[in-house]
C-alpha cells in the first residue's frame, strides 16, 4: 500500500472534515464526521480496517471541533489531532477509554500555519510542515522525547510529501524557491539533509505526486512538455520521464491516490488508482505503465473521493459512508492486475522427471566358489545407505550354506573378487510417481517446510561418491536469474539505493 498527499489534500485553506485518512498499515482510519443534529456539528470518527468487517468508533470530547482540524490515526489505534487554538496550533493523541474519549495532551507549535504529512511508515511517528514566508519547518510532532520537536528548516516553500522507502528515513518535498518548484528529499537520519530529486528541464516545474518505495515508481505533474501533464518515472533509473496520451483527459483532472504495493523492481507492472473528476462527477480510473491504456470504473455510492489503498493481493479497497452504511469498504477486482480473478495466466510448462534407472541383470556365479571378499554395494546419486536388520551388516568371509551337509567338497582355487560395475547413465522411459499422476510439473520439495519457492528438478546430491567408483560427470551450473534472458515485453531496473536524482535527460510521450 502507498499513501500519498496529492495537492489537494495537502492544501492548507478550506476545510478538512469529511476527508478520511489511512494509517500507514491500513489497520484504522479517521476522518471527521458529522453529528444529526440542527447545529451538524464535527466529531472525530476512526474507523477500524484489519478486522472481518470494517466499523466506526466516534471519539468525540467535550465540545465540538472545528472544520479545519486535521487527523492522523496510528498503527496503534490512537488518532492525532491538530487543533488552531489562536496563534499556535495544539496537538494530542485520541483514543477510546470506555463510554469516552481520552485525550493526551502532546504539546503546541506556535506558527501560523501547519499541515500534516502522510502517515510515516512504521506507523508511530506523525510530521508537519510549517510554511513561511522564505523558508519551511518541518515538524516531528509524535514521537519525539519531550512533545513537538523541530528537525530542519528547508529554504523555500515547501508542500506535497511522499516517503521514498519502508524505513521512514527518505521524505520527498516540492518546494518553490526563485519562482520554480522542484521536488526536494529529506534525509531525516542526517539531521534534515536536502538535496535535489526530482529536475526535467531548469525552467520547468516539477512536482511529485506519489512514490512507490518496492517498485520505485514515480507519479508526477510537470510543466515540461508545454504545458501541466502527468508523468512517469521510475527512482535510480535512467530512462527519460515518459508521459502517456492516457492520462491527458479532456474536460476532467486526474489525481493518483494509491499504487499497488509489492511489485519489487517491476514499476510497469504497478496498478495505480486515479480520481477522475469532470462536470458530471466523481468516478475511478486504473492505469499500468505497461498497458498504455486508462480504464475507467464507476464508483461505489458514498465513495469518500480520493481514498482508498490496495492490497498485496491486488485487491482495491474503496471505503464509503452512507446513510443506511455509515462505514463500509467496497472491494473492488480490477482485470490485468496479477492476483486478481479476470487475468488468465500463462501456466509453466511441464518438466519432465528425471527417470530412474533401469534394471542390471545380475552376474550369474561361475560354479562353486570358495568364500570370498565382501564387496561395497553399488550406490547411485540419491541412494541412501541400506539398514541391514539383526545385529548389524554381515563382515568377514561366507561360510558354508546350511543346506550343504556334512558332505565335505574339495578345496576350490580362490576366485578374484569381482571389480564393480561403473555407473550407469539414467534410461528416458515413461514419467512415473508424482510427477505421472499430475500429469508433469515440477513436484515440490518435501524438506522445504514453507514451500514458497519451487523446488529443484535435480535429484538430491548425497555426501560423498564410493571411492572406488569413478566420480559423476558434474552437473552443468545453473543459469543466474541476472543473467538469464528477459522476455521482450520486460525492462530491467536498477536497484533502489537511496535518492537518485531524475537528470533533465528529457521527456517521452509514449
Amino acid at each position: 500500500m502507498t499513501i500519498c498527499a496529492t495537492e489537494d489534500t495537502m492544501a492548507p485553506a478550506g476545510p478538512l472534515a469529511g476527508r478520511l485518512t489511512i494509517a500507514a498499515d491500513g489497520s484504522y482510519a479517521a476522518r471527521l464526521a458529522r453529528h444529526d443534529d440542527a447545529a451538524g456539528s464535527w466529531f472525530p470518527e476512526r474507523w477500524t480496517l484489519s478486522g472481518p468487517e470494517p466499523y466506526a468508533v466516534p471519539l468525540q470530547g467535550t465540545q465540538p471541533e472545528e472544520p479545519d482540524s486535521a487527523l492522523l490515526p496510528l498503527t496503534d489505534g490512537r488518532v492525532l489531532i491538530l487543533r488552531r487554538v489562536a496563534d499556535r496550533f495544539a496537538v494530542s493523541l485520541l483514543y477510546p477509554a470506555g463510554p469516552g474519549t481520552g485525550e493526551l495532551l502532546l504539546g503546541a507549535v506556535a506558527t501560523p500555519r501547519l499541515t500534516l504529512l502522510p502517515p510515516a511508515p512504521g506507523g508511530t511517528l506523525a510530521y508537519a510542515l510549517a510554511p513561511e514566508a522564505d523558508h519551511t519547518t518541518l515538524w516531528r510532532v509524535h514521537g519525539g522525547a519531550n512533545g513537538p520537536e523541530r528537525v530542519t528548516r528547508i529554504p523555500g516553500r515547501c508542500t506535497g510529501g511522499a516517503w521514498l522507502d519502508r524505513g521512514g528515513r527518505l521524505l520527498a518535498l516540492d518546494r518553490e524557491l526563485d519562482g520554480r518548484t522542484k521536488t526536494v528529499v529529506v534525509d531525516l537520519e542526517r539531521g534534515g539533509e536536502t538535496a535535489l530529486l526530482l529536475q526535467i528541464t531548469e525552467e520547468s516545474n516539477d512536482r511529485l505526486l506519489l512514490a512507490d518505495p518496492d517498485s520505485g515508481l514515480l507519479l508526477l505533474r510537470s510543466d515540461a512538455p508545454g504545458h501541466d501533464r502527468l508523468g512517469w518515472g521510475v527512482l535510480g533509473s535512467s530512462l527519460p520521464v515518459r508521459f502517456p496520451e492516457c492520462l491527458r483527459p479532456t474536460g476532467g483532472t486526474l489525481t493518483p491516490f494509491a499504487v499497488q504495493p509489492g511489485q519489487m523492481l517491476a514499476p510497469e507492472s504497478c496498478a495505480v488508482a486515479f480520481r477522475m473528476t469532470a462536470a458530471s462527477g466523481t468516478w475511478l480510473g486504473v492505469w499500468r505503465p505497461s498497458e498504455r491504456q486508462l480504464r475507467q470504473y464507476p464508483a461505489p455510492e458514498g465513495w469518500l473521493p480520493g481514498t482508498g489503498l490496495w492490497t498485496a493481493d491486488g485487491e482495491l479497497l474503496l471505503p464509503y459512508a452512507t446513510e443506511a452504511e455509515p462505514c463500509g469498504v467496497a472491494r473492488m477486482g480490477v482485470p490485468g492486475v496479477p492476483g486478481v480473478p479476470g487475468e488468465v495466466v500463462e501456466p509453466v510448462g511441464a518438466v519432465l522427471p528425471v527417470q530412474p534407472v533401469g534394471a542390471v541383470e545380475p552376474v550369474r556365479p561361475m560354479g562353486p566358489m570358495g568364500p570370498v571378499r565382501q564387496v561395497e554395494p553399488l550406490r547411485t546419486a540419491g541412494q541412501v545407505e541400506p539398514t541391514w536388520a539383526g545385529a548389524g551388516r554381515p563382515t568377514g568371509p561366507m561360510g558354508p550354506h546350511p543346506s550343504a551337509g556334512p558332505e565335505q567338497r574339495p578345496a576350490q582355487p580362490p576366485v578374484e573378487p569381482l571389480e564393480p560395475l561403473d555407473a550407469v547413465e539414467a534410461v528416458e522411459g515413461p514419467p512415473s510417481g508424482e510427477a505421472a499422476e499430475s500429469g508433469g510439473g515440477i513436484v515440490p520439495d518435501a524438506g522445504d517446510a514453507d514451500n514458497r519457492s519451487t523446488a529443484s528438478a535435480q535429484s538430491s546430491a548425497t555426501d560423498a561418491e564410493p571411492q572406488h567408483i569413478p566420480g559423476h560427470p558434474q552437473m552443468c551450473r545453473p543459469v543466474p536469474l541476472q543473467e538469464a534472458p528477459l522476455a521482450a515485453r520486460q525492462t530491467r531496473w536498477s536497484v533502489i539505493s537511496g535518492p537518485v536524482r531524475i537528470s533533465g535527460g528529457g521527456c517521452a510521450a509514449g
